[in-house]
């Protein structure tokens, strides 16, 4: 007598992996996947952005199994409160019905995602539509070692792994990168080691300590504020 909530709120700091992880569950469940920037719906003509959405969920009941995405979920259902228009209001109104399950959502699987929880609407959150939040934090050490060896593999596959990534990915400079940060640092290790080996083959071009370094010193963490999201998570959000 479960039932599988059909719908997921993915929230944490930016570049932490959150439509990664979104794609990732798509790829695992070989289910069809469509992926909706929030704003995108959005449209200057009444009546355009209610339609625009229901247009996304008969997409997605004629291709069942499907994963519907909603990334920047913020910018698409903010508060409803005096100060916002009628036609944000309307579009609210409308992805609250069609997550409500008045028409059939068999096999439609609703996941979002945002770096703002707190600027959703709460009805979007109650059991039923987004009813399971997951929080995303900043990667552990363990974790960035594991990020830096998949984007190093993804770049060179033929490659044997670089003996210095898990010193990199350990060293104090990088608490508080996210993901996006780490690929930041790989690419600018790169960069450094074409600059240092300019009259070089790129076949026999490495990344050394040095260029790593080079990188660390340049790279900073673009998270600032990790903390406020860790208390919303510890208010319940």
């Amino acid at each position: 007598g479960i039932t599988a909530p059909t719908g997921v709120l993915l929230w944490g700091p930016p570049g932490c992996g959150k439509t990664l992880l979104a794609k990732a569950v798509a790829n695992e469940s070989k289910a069809n996947f469509i992926s909706i920037k929030g704003p995108e719906l959005l449209n200057k003509y009444v009546g355009e952005s209610e339609r625009a959405v229901r247009q996304v969920f008969e997409r997605a009941r004629s291709s069942v199994p499907c994963i519907l995405f909603f990334d920047e979920l913020d910018a698409l259902v903010p508060k409803r409160e005096d100060s916002l228009s009628e036609a944000s209001s309307k579009v609210v109104n409308t992805l609250l019905t069609e997550l409500d399950g008045l028409s059939n959502r068999a096999g439609i699987y609703v996941v979002a995602a945002t770096n703002r929880p707190d600027m959703i609407d709460p009805a979007m959150l109650r059991p039923g539509r987004l009813g399971t939040s997951v929080f995303i934090d900043l990667p552990t050490a363990s974790e960035r070692v594991e990020i830096l060896k998949a984007l190093y593999s993804k770049a060179l596959p033929q490659a044997p792994l670089d003996p210095h990534l898990e010193a990199v990915a350990r060293d104090p400079r990088c608490d508080g990168y996210s993901g996006a940060d780490l690929g930041n640092l790989h690419q600018a290790a790169a960069v450094a080691a074409l600059r240092r080996d300019r009259g070089r083959d790129a076949q026999d071009l490495r990344i050394e300590s040095v260029d790593w370094e080079a990188a660390l010193a340049k790279v900073k963490a673009s998270v600032k504020d990790a903390v406020k999201y860790r208390r919303l998570k510890d208010r319940g959000m």
